[in-house]
Order: structure tokens, then C-alpha cells, then sequence
């Protein structure tokens, strides 16, 4: 069993940024992903990137490239997303979670089996 608890959100104007974490309580093994996600009103829970905890291999969707950096710490077993140059569209709930299995779509949100109680961040025009 794993816990998570994002924290770093907030409002922030556009241009902006913010760093979301994301600790984890319990077994963290070296084959797991851990991913953010986010969900706007009315739209589909969407990833935003992933990193697998052995390699630090990382994913990011297209909107956030060059803008959002993924990082994780092993010794406190915490992943971090990096939030800068943020616009209004980046308004969301953003959840933490962990995929255990591999060779599965990680960008698939049904895939992931742990899950935070998610952040909301806000980006004022």
C-alpha cells in the first residue's frame, strides 16, 4: 500500500510558477512510474508527465514541454513537478499517483493504482 500527499498548490498569475510535491508513504519499488495528472471542470482527468523511479525516464504531454520539469528524490521519496511560464489553461486539480505495473500506458489514468487527494492550482489572466 502507498500514500501520497501532493502540496504546493495555490493561485499564482500567468507568467508565473509553483512546485508541487508529492510525498509517499510505504514500499516504493524501482519498477514503479509515479505520474501527475490533472482535471479541469468539466474535462477528463489528463496526465501532465511521469517518471519511472529507477531511471528517471520522463514523459511529458505536449502542452507542458519547456515549461514543466518532473523530478524525483528516492531518499525522500518525493516527486516534484516544476510549474513555470503558467497560463490560465493550466487551472486544474492536479493529483500525484503511481503506476505499479510496466509495458502499460502510462498516460492512461485507469492504469495508475495509487492516487493523492490532489492540489488545486489556479492561473489568473
Amino acid at each position: 500500500q502507498v500514500q501520497l500527499v501532493e502540496s504546493g498548490g495555490g493561485l499564482v498569475q500567468a507568467g508565473g510558477s509553483l512546485r508541487l510535491s508529492c510525498a509517499a508513504s510505504g514500499r516504493i519499488f524501482s519498477g514503479y512510474t509515479m505520474g501527475w495528472f490533472r482535471q479541469a471542470p468539466g474535462k477528463e482527468r489528463e496526465i501532465v508527465a511521469c517518471i519511472t523511479w529507477a531511471y528517471a525516464n520522463t514523459y511529458y504531454t505536449d502542452s507542458v514541454k519547456g515549461r514543466f520539469t518532473i523530478s524525483r528524490d528516492n531518499a525522500k521519496n518525493t516527486v516534484y513537478l516544476q510549474m513555470n511560464s503558467l497560463k490560465p489553461e493550466d487551472t486544474a486539480i492536479y493529483y500525484c499517483a503511481v503506476l505499479r505495473a510496466s509495458g502499460v500506458s502510462y498516460r492512461d489514468f485507469r492504469k495508475y493504482d495509487y492516487w493523492g487527494q490532489g492540489t488545486q492550482v489556479t492561473v489568473s489572466s
